[in-house]
């Protein structure tokens, strides 16, 4: 019998998980667990919410603004890091989470509500970058693709504990202690942060320059389309949508002519391989908002308890998750027809919703299983086709802009989930979501906004397949 012995260079997850390193994986770990589960327990008690402060007309504002938030918070993040040091920055972002808190806590209404999840969103934002920025400091190059997936893989369980935890506060009805309970977990959290984290002082590379003019662009087209969604006619809605256009219109100018980038180079350039990866990714992650919104149509219109509507909601995030693994083996020709399939399963599912979720006079468990496998279908249309999405957009950019890429695809699914929301509020809203107590409206706006989905998945086709146009011309 001969042993084996791996090399001295060889990742390991027991590397990451145990010995030196497990303190600091711990705490990152920990990190993304506070800002994923946040996430679900807000979007599940958000009917709730609704019932007993009012607003329901901001309902959208409130993933639009958290997340919006969390962008311009994450693009500010590395000028932080870069003057404090790595306790003090993780202090600071634990201290901005806790004030969010505190303020949603205590929301008398809405808008007060909307400042608080704008708060947490900077928070969260902060946390999550911070998170994944201290992996090339706290562990050397060979863990860093396992520390990575370990940050990702904890991103999916975390999301499988938020429905839990926010029914369980909706269902009682103390939704306010939901919000309260984040606040004794997030200073422990900072604490043993303070207590566990490496110093990183003088290794520190400079922050470089942050491109301020596209994002106030990015923001003003996020707001625009949300301040459509108030509109009492269809023309004031069409107008924020206009405004919206055209500031992606100059955001997309700014960022071709400018030496200060959000983005890679030609990530903004119509017809790349690169723009074409990011509009199909875009237009994907358009769609995951069926998972925000799918809570409250599930109490309203079919009577399910909080806890039963977040774990149904869920499913997306399990389909995508279960898909992604799955299409991850695929290279070559299987991996374009992957690609290609994901924005037809997508449609399929949010066709299924369109017509089953606003059926409000059908019972039974029967509906709620083909809800329920409808949401696992949208997921998997994402997940098939977004592996794949993500390793076109790293190799077509240059060598020089590789880690811009990288953070790039953090930005670029933030703003899409951010501006999706936004518009999903807007149709939402201009076809009878916020008439309260009115269960035939509510089931029209269901109907058109599974149907606007359907619309995203049907031009994520049409931008996939110009997009392996492309890369057959390339060679790929």
């Amino acid at each position: 019998m001969t042993a084996t012995f791996e090399q001295p260079g060889e990742a390991r997850w027991s590397d990451v998980l145990w010995g030196a390193h497990a303190p600091v994986s711990a705490v990152l770990a920990g990190g993304i667990i506070l800002h994923a589960v946040n996430i679900n327990i807000s979007a599940t008690m958000l009917p709730t919410i609704v019932a007993e402060i009012g607003g329901q007309s901001l309902y959208a504002w409130n993933a639009t603004l958290f997340t919006l938030a969390a962008i311009l918070s994450a693009a500010i993040t590395g000028k932080i890091l870069n003057r404090m040091d790595v306790k003090r920055s993780f202090a600071l972002s634990g201290a901005v989470f806790a004030l969010g808190s505190l303020i949603t806590a205590l929301a008398p209404d809405m808008p007060v509500m909307l400042a608080g999840r704008s708060v947490q969103g900077a928070g969260g934002g902060m946390m999550f970058t911070l998170c994944y920025a201290m992996i090339v400091f706290a562990y050397p190059e060979r863990l860093w693709s396992r520390a990575v997936a370990l940050l990702s893989g904890t991103w999916g369980i975390a999301m499988l504990f938020g429905p839990a935890i926010g029914g369980m506060f909706a269902e009682y009805d103390i939704w306010r202690g939901g919000f309260a309970a984040l606040i004794p977990v997030t200073a422990v959290y900072s604490l043993i942060a303070w207590r566990l984290l490496p110093t990183v002082g003088d290794t520190l590379p400079p922050a470089g320059p942050i491109a301020f003019g596209q994002l106030a662009l990015l923001a003003g087209a996020v707001l625009a389309v949300s301040a459509g969604s108030l509109a009492g006619s269809f023309g004031g809605a069409a107008v924020g949508v206009v405004v919206s256009i055209l500031l992606v219109l100059m955001l997309m100018r700014r960022e071709n002519a400018s030496d200060i980038r959000l983005f890679p180079k030609g990530a903004m350039l119509h017809g790349t391989p690169l723009f074409l990866s990011f509009a199909v990714m875009s237009l994907l992650i358009f769609c995951v908002n069926a998972e925000f919104f799918m809570p409250f149509y599930l109490q309203r219109l079919h009577g399910l308890s909080p806890l039963l509507a977040g774990y149904i909601a869920a499913l997306i995030s399990i389909g995508w998750s279960c898909a992604e693994v799955y299409s991850a083996r695929f290279t070559g020709k299987a991996m374009h027809r992957v690609v290609f399939a994901g924005p037809a399963v997508l449609l399929a599912g949010t066709l299924v919703l369109a017509a089953a979720t606003p059926a409000h006079d059908v019972t039974g468990a029967g509906l709620a299983g083909l809800l329920s496998l409808a949401l696992i279908v949208v997921g998997a249309g994402i997940g098939l086709s977004w592996p794949h999405l993500n390793t076109f957009a790293l190799q077509y950019t240059d060598d020089s802009e590789k880690e811009n890429a990288a953070s790039a695809l953090s930005t670029i699914q933030m703003f899409a989930v951010s501006f999706g929301t936004a518009v999903a509020g807007l149709v939402a809203n201009q076809t009878g979501f916020n008439t309260r107590d009115d269960i035939a409206a509510t089931a029209n706006s269901a109907a058109w906004l599974f149907l606007t989905f359907a619309l995203m998945a049907v031009l994520a086709w049409v931008a996939s397949r110009s997009l392996l146009t492309k890369l057959k011309e390339h060679g790929a």
